[in-house]
């Protein structure tokens, strides 16, 4: 019997939201073993309701109720209906005090051990075996069937549930498809929402039904009756009969920033407290909605294009290349493009993600582009992981295709700027002693823990640096140096027309020692949750990181517009984001 499989927009995928949250599904479902990424969110939401009764002193499935009532009302009921499903096999299995959440999610059909593989356990595993405790509690395989069954059964679709949602589900399927924002009538790939590839990641389009108005363009007719590129400056001065776009933008330095990356380029995050029974409250969990609809990315927090602080990453505040940008010179305000895309390599860069950037060569202003993939060229959760790394020579192919690419695109005037990769070595070195948020209640879930269940069912997301295996640990990063080294040569060798290209080291050590000479922890420059992304300490330090590292190599490239104070006396906050 096999565990029931997910889907994009279900209601029932959504209740056991660590599917889709945790380590960038669907990415990893399709080659995992023994459960996989099923297997894996079971036994984190059954291992938090049961926290949560011995919190609470409740029982189990008390916890899981209390659990579901922490969602957003629109989620509780079919969260309470897996609860109600799962509930009879649930509590056979305390009643005959076999009960741990692996042996539990067993029992249920969403773990199971493949042929001639191991079974997974995040817990201890139980004296006879977890075959051995389901067999015990459940000694009619028929009936045990029957009860999968219900289980597999509540797989609902919300795209067949709720009346005319179907095609808009297809359309919200085929648009995240290629990356590009889902509200945009004029199908100038920029926005008015904020999610859904919207105003989060790409600047507020000021007029989506006229496709030659969007953030990053050259003022037509100096803006005198229309904002054409939506930097909130329009008009014309009295006095002189020159448009404000003349009086304050034109003898400056107007450039746009964007990126182009991965995961970590769009600031991956999942809130620690989803994954703490000692955290999680309802209030933790009331932006799901829109945290999902961003696909887990947080690109208005991120290192290039963060333009907005958020209590939801709290402790730390938000700086970024845009923002600083933007402070030497008003006119640039709104011209971002956060092309970050969870599990993006540099096949996939080179394939599609680079066609979705959005820059005219003749009617845009230059841009300043980052390439930057930090790890999914080394990185997967195969068990022969090596198999799957990237190759230094197609590495270098790619790389020179996609800087072909945007030689046909950016305006004359731009600057690359690529980064290597980074040194994960730092995830397990730093990480190795310390606690899991899962296991905040009970102190005993460790970062080793988890990195080994993980591979166990193959969904780690780099089962390269997530190991307990030093030899595998040296070699990633060894490969990882070596396809850093290859975007290097290439970014020396490269002769453009539009513009030039420069190579800067992605330097966590660099970034530890910032953080660390302030009195804070190593530990808080890498995500919580996933023990992979940087978090959004490293986030802010890393726009700190860029600036110098810019200012390095294109000396006088940023040069402070002596016009920003009337720009604010006049225009404000430029109609914001």
């Amino acid at each position: 019997m096999r565990g029931p499989s997910g889907s994009n927009f279900g209601v029932y995928s959504f209740v056991l939201y660590i599917l889709v949250i945790w380590m960038q599904i669907p990415v990893q479902v399709n080659c995992s073993v023994n459960g996989g990424s099923n297997c894996a969110a079971c036994t984190l939401i059954v291992s938090l309701a049961e926290q949560l009764s011995e919190i609470h002193n409740d029982t189990v499935i008390e916890g899981l109720d209390r659990l579901c009532k922490f969602l957003p009302d629109p989620y509780q009921q079919p969260c309470k209906d897996f609860m109600m499903t799962t509930a009879p096999i649930i509590q056979q299995m305390i009643f005959d005090d076999v009960f741990t959440p692996d042996a539990c999610c067993h029992a249920l059909g969403y773990c199971y051990a493949d042929p001639g593989r191991q079974e997974c356990h995040l817990y201890p595993k139980p004296k006879m075996g977890i075959r051995s405790v389901i067999t015990r509690s459940f000694p009619d395989p028929m009936a045990l069937k029957i009860r999968r069954q219900k289980v597999q059964n509540l797989n609902i679709d919300i795209c067949d549930l709720l009346p005319g949602i179907k095609s808009l589900c297809n359309m919200i399927e085929k648009k995240l498809d290629t990356h590009m924002p889902i509200a945009d009538q004029d199908e100038d790939r920029f926005s008015t929402i904020q999610t859904l590839r919207g105003t989060h990641f790409r600047g507020r389009d000021c007029d989506d039904v006229q496709k030659s108005i969007y953030p990053g363009r050259k003022p037509v007719d100096g803006d005198k009756t229309e904002d054409s590129n939506c930097n909130g400056i329009t008009g014309v001065d009295k006095k002189t009969g020159n448009s404000y776009e003349e009086l304050f933008c034109s003898n400056a330095t107007n450039y746009g920033v964007g990126i182009l990356g991965d995961s970590a380029a769009a600031h991956f995050h999942l809130p620690r407290a989803w994954f703490s029974a000692v955290e999680i409250s309802l209030q933790s969990l009331e932006a799901v909605p829109m945290i999902v609809a961003d696909e887990i990315d947080w690109p208005h927090l991120s290192a290039v294009t963060g333009y907005k602080n958020s209590s939801l990453l709290a402790p730390w505040w938000t700086d970024s290349v845009y923002l600083r940008l933007r402070d030497v010179n008003h006119c640039n305000h709104r011209d971002y493009q956060n092309i970050g895309v969870n599990g993006a390599d540099s096949g996939s860069m080179n394939d599609s993600i680079q066609y979705t950037l959005a820059r005219n060569p003749k009617k845009d202003q230059p841009l300043l582009l980052f390439y930057s993939l930090i790890g999914n060229d080394v990185c997967n959760g195969h068990a022969d992981t090596i198999k799957d790394m990237t190759l230094p020579e197609d590495m270098r192919k790619r790389f020179r295709s996609t800087l072909q690419y945007l030689d046909t695109q950016l305006p004359k005037g731009s600057h690359v700027f690529a980064t290597g990769l980074a040194d994960g070595r730092v995830l397990f070195d730093t990480l190795k002693d310390k606690i899991h948020p899962i296991g905040d209640w009970r102190q005993d879930i460790t970062y080793p823990d988890i990195y080994n269940y993980l591979n166990c069912l193959e969904s780690s997301p780099c089962s390269g640096w997530m190991t307990t295996n030093e030899t595998l640990r040296n070699f990633t990063s060894e490969r990882a140096a070596n396809l850093s080294k290859v975007v290097q040569e290439e970014a020396k060798l490269f002769k453009p027309t539009n513009f030039d290209v420069h190579y800067m080291d992605y330097n966590i050590q660099r970034l530890i020692q910032m953080w660390t000479s302030t009195g804070g922890k190593a530990a808080d420059i890498i995500e919580p949750v996933d023990g992979f992304h940087p978090s959004q300490v490293a986030n802010f330090l890393l726009a700190e990181y860029y600036w110098e590292e810019m200012n390095k190599l294109v000396p006088g490239l940023f040069r402070k517009n002596p016009h920003n104070a009337e720009i604010k006396k006049l225009f404000g906050d430029q109609g914001g984001y």
